[in-house]
């Protein structure tokens, strides 16, 4: 066994900082590791495609947004009329100015529809592609963000490539989304937090000048750790690491990572055009993170701006669906619409997917049931309001960029918005359509499972075809 001994200048550590340097240098092994073992083989080189997922957790109700239903009788079409875009024959629920007004750079697909009743099946059918209508505690199959960070790993990237800001993780004690049967291994980088509050940093994210030295030291301290563990490897282990180990430090170092979310690089006014609040800022970030060179960036809308219950689950008992509406929607509405336009104008249109979904839509028939709580968007416990429940059968979904033809709907739903009659797609259809753009081969690509068999990433459906890009 090769002698182990501390670099020359050893003596000035104190025995505290030799073990603090020592678990922080074991911690970045495991970080190097965890980094190796997503390195099994190569990302292919050449793809720059990327994809922003805006989550709408609980479901938005598609009859006030992208589908409305101005003829359906009273019991149906809720009190909002709808407005005229700046595309003609297309029009959007009154609560979408902004929108409506950059209606010619995004897609509408009116004709989502699936099995899964419960938030938990309803998201893991859209995300993950899992064909089971029951809901369940923790994902089997993989969702498309933790696919994508699997089969596009590099090592050597300064940023990860799946970053989650608010992160579409779970509804209540249900995970709703994450790398399934992958391991936690292709979890995604999570940015917690309000990005808007003052205070707003990523933790380990870009050190300081002033601590590069005390970070130096501690690594001089691990190169000693490292000698006496080579000395031990005799399978050449220790030589690999070294790379793996770079990319974590790159976090921690690296200027691109620290300047990709800063977002007071940022001029004041276009901040303030996305506004200066949690989703607002969400957006942008999400936008500085893709611009970076990140594959996918997945942001949740929920929180206080959604009303009392904090999201999108409409029911009458949770809030008064038509007066927690107007609350909410104009920072949606402020937030994608910059986002959109902030895409287009940097450029990024070809390369940059924008999705905007939920996990399905709302029933159309209105119901009426007591509230059980008062607060912003619901009347007093006890007082009968109206909602909108689960309704898997119809969802719009919004797509933006990616070098699709924008300006156009596809597929209708009846004149009550019940169900699908022209276009119906699945979450297949969806799924293959996200991997088209990332120039992922969804129809021969398959990922082994925790029993060593291979699960297709897709195992029904097909891309769809008026959502193409010419990247």
């Amino acid at each position: 066994m090769p002698n182990f001994s501390l670099p020359a200048s050893s003596e000035r550590y104190s025995r505290r900082e030799i073990l603090r340097a020592g678990l922080t240098g074991f911690s970045l092994l495991g970080l190097a590791d965890i980094l190796r073992a997503r390195a099994a083989t190569a990302a292919p080189q050449g793809e720059k495609t990327a994809i922003i997922l805006v989550w709408l957790r609980g479901g938005a109700s598609h009859l006030e947004t992208f589908d409305t239903k101005p003829e359906a009788p009273l019991e149906y079409r809720g009190p909002f009329g709808t407005i005229d875009t700046n595309v003609p024959g297309i029009r959007v629920g009154e609560l979408l100015p902004r929108l409506a007004q950059c209606a010619d750079r995004y897609t509408l697909l009116r004709s989502v529809a699936h099995t899964g009743g419960g938030h938990p099946s309803g998201s893991l059918q859209v995300l993950g592609g899992d064909p089971d209508a029951q809901d369940k505690l923790h994902p089997v199959f993989p969702d498309w963000m933790t696919v994508v960070s699997h089969l596009r790993r590099n090592p050597g990237r300064a940023l990860p490539n799946y970053i989650a800001v608010n992160p579409v993780d779970n509804y209540d004690n249900f995970q709703i989304a994450g790398p399934g049967y992958l391991g936690a291994t292709y979890e995604p980088f999570k940015v917690l937090g309000d990005p808007s509050a003052p205070q707003f940093a990523i933790p380990n994210i870009g050190l300081k000048p002033e601590e590069l030295p005390g970070l130096e030291r501690r690594m001089t301290l691990q190169s000693g750790f490292d000698r006496l563990r080579r000395g031990l490897d005799l399978s050449g282990t220790m030589d690999a690491v070294d790379g793996f180990r770079k990319q974590a430090l790159g976090l921690l170092t690296s200027p691109q990572a620290q300047q990709a979310f800063d977002l007071t690089q940022e001029d004041d006014r276009l901040r303030d055009r996305y506004g200066r609040n949690a989703w607002g800022q969400q957006c942008l970030l999400a936008r500085r993170l893709v611009e970076a060179g990140v594959d996918v960036v997945a942001t949740e809308f929920d929180g206080p701006l959604c009303g009392r219950v904090q999201n999108w689950d409409d029911h009458a008992v949770n809030q008064h669906i038509f007066e927690v509406y107007p609350y909410r929607m104009p920072t949606f509405d402020q937030a994608v619409s910059a986002l959109i336009e902030d895409v287009y104008q940097r450029g990024l249109d070809r390369r940059v997917l924008v999705v905007v979904t939920g996990e399905f839509g709302r029933t159309p028939r209105i119901s009426h049931v007591a509230s059980s709580g008062g607060g912003v968007g619901s009347r007093d416990a006890g007082v009968v309001q109206p909602g909108r429940d689960h309704w898997p059968r119809a969802n719009t979904m919004l797509f933006a960029g990616g070098g699709i033809r924008t300006g156009q709907v596809i597929g209708a739903t009846d004149p009550r918005g019940e169900d699908p009659v022209e276009r119906r797609v699945g979450p297949g259809d969806f799924l293959a359509t996200v991997y088209r753009h990332l120039q992922i081969d969804y129809r021969n690509v398959s990922i082994p499972n925790l029993a060593g068999r291979p699960i297709p990433i897709v195992s029904q459906g097909d891309a769809i075809p008026e959502l193409a890009g010419a990247v």
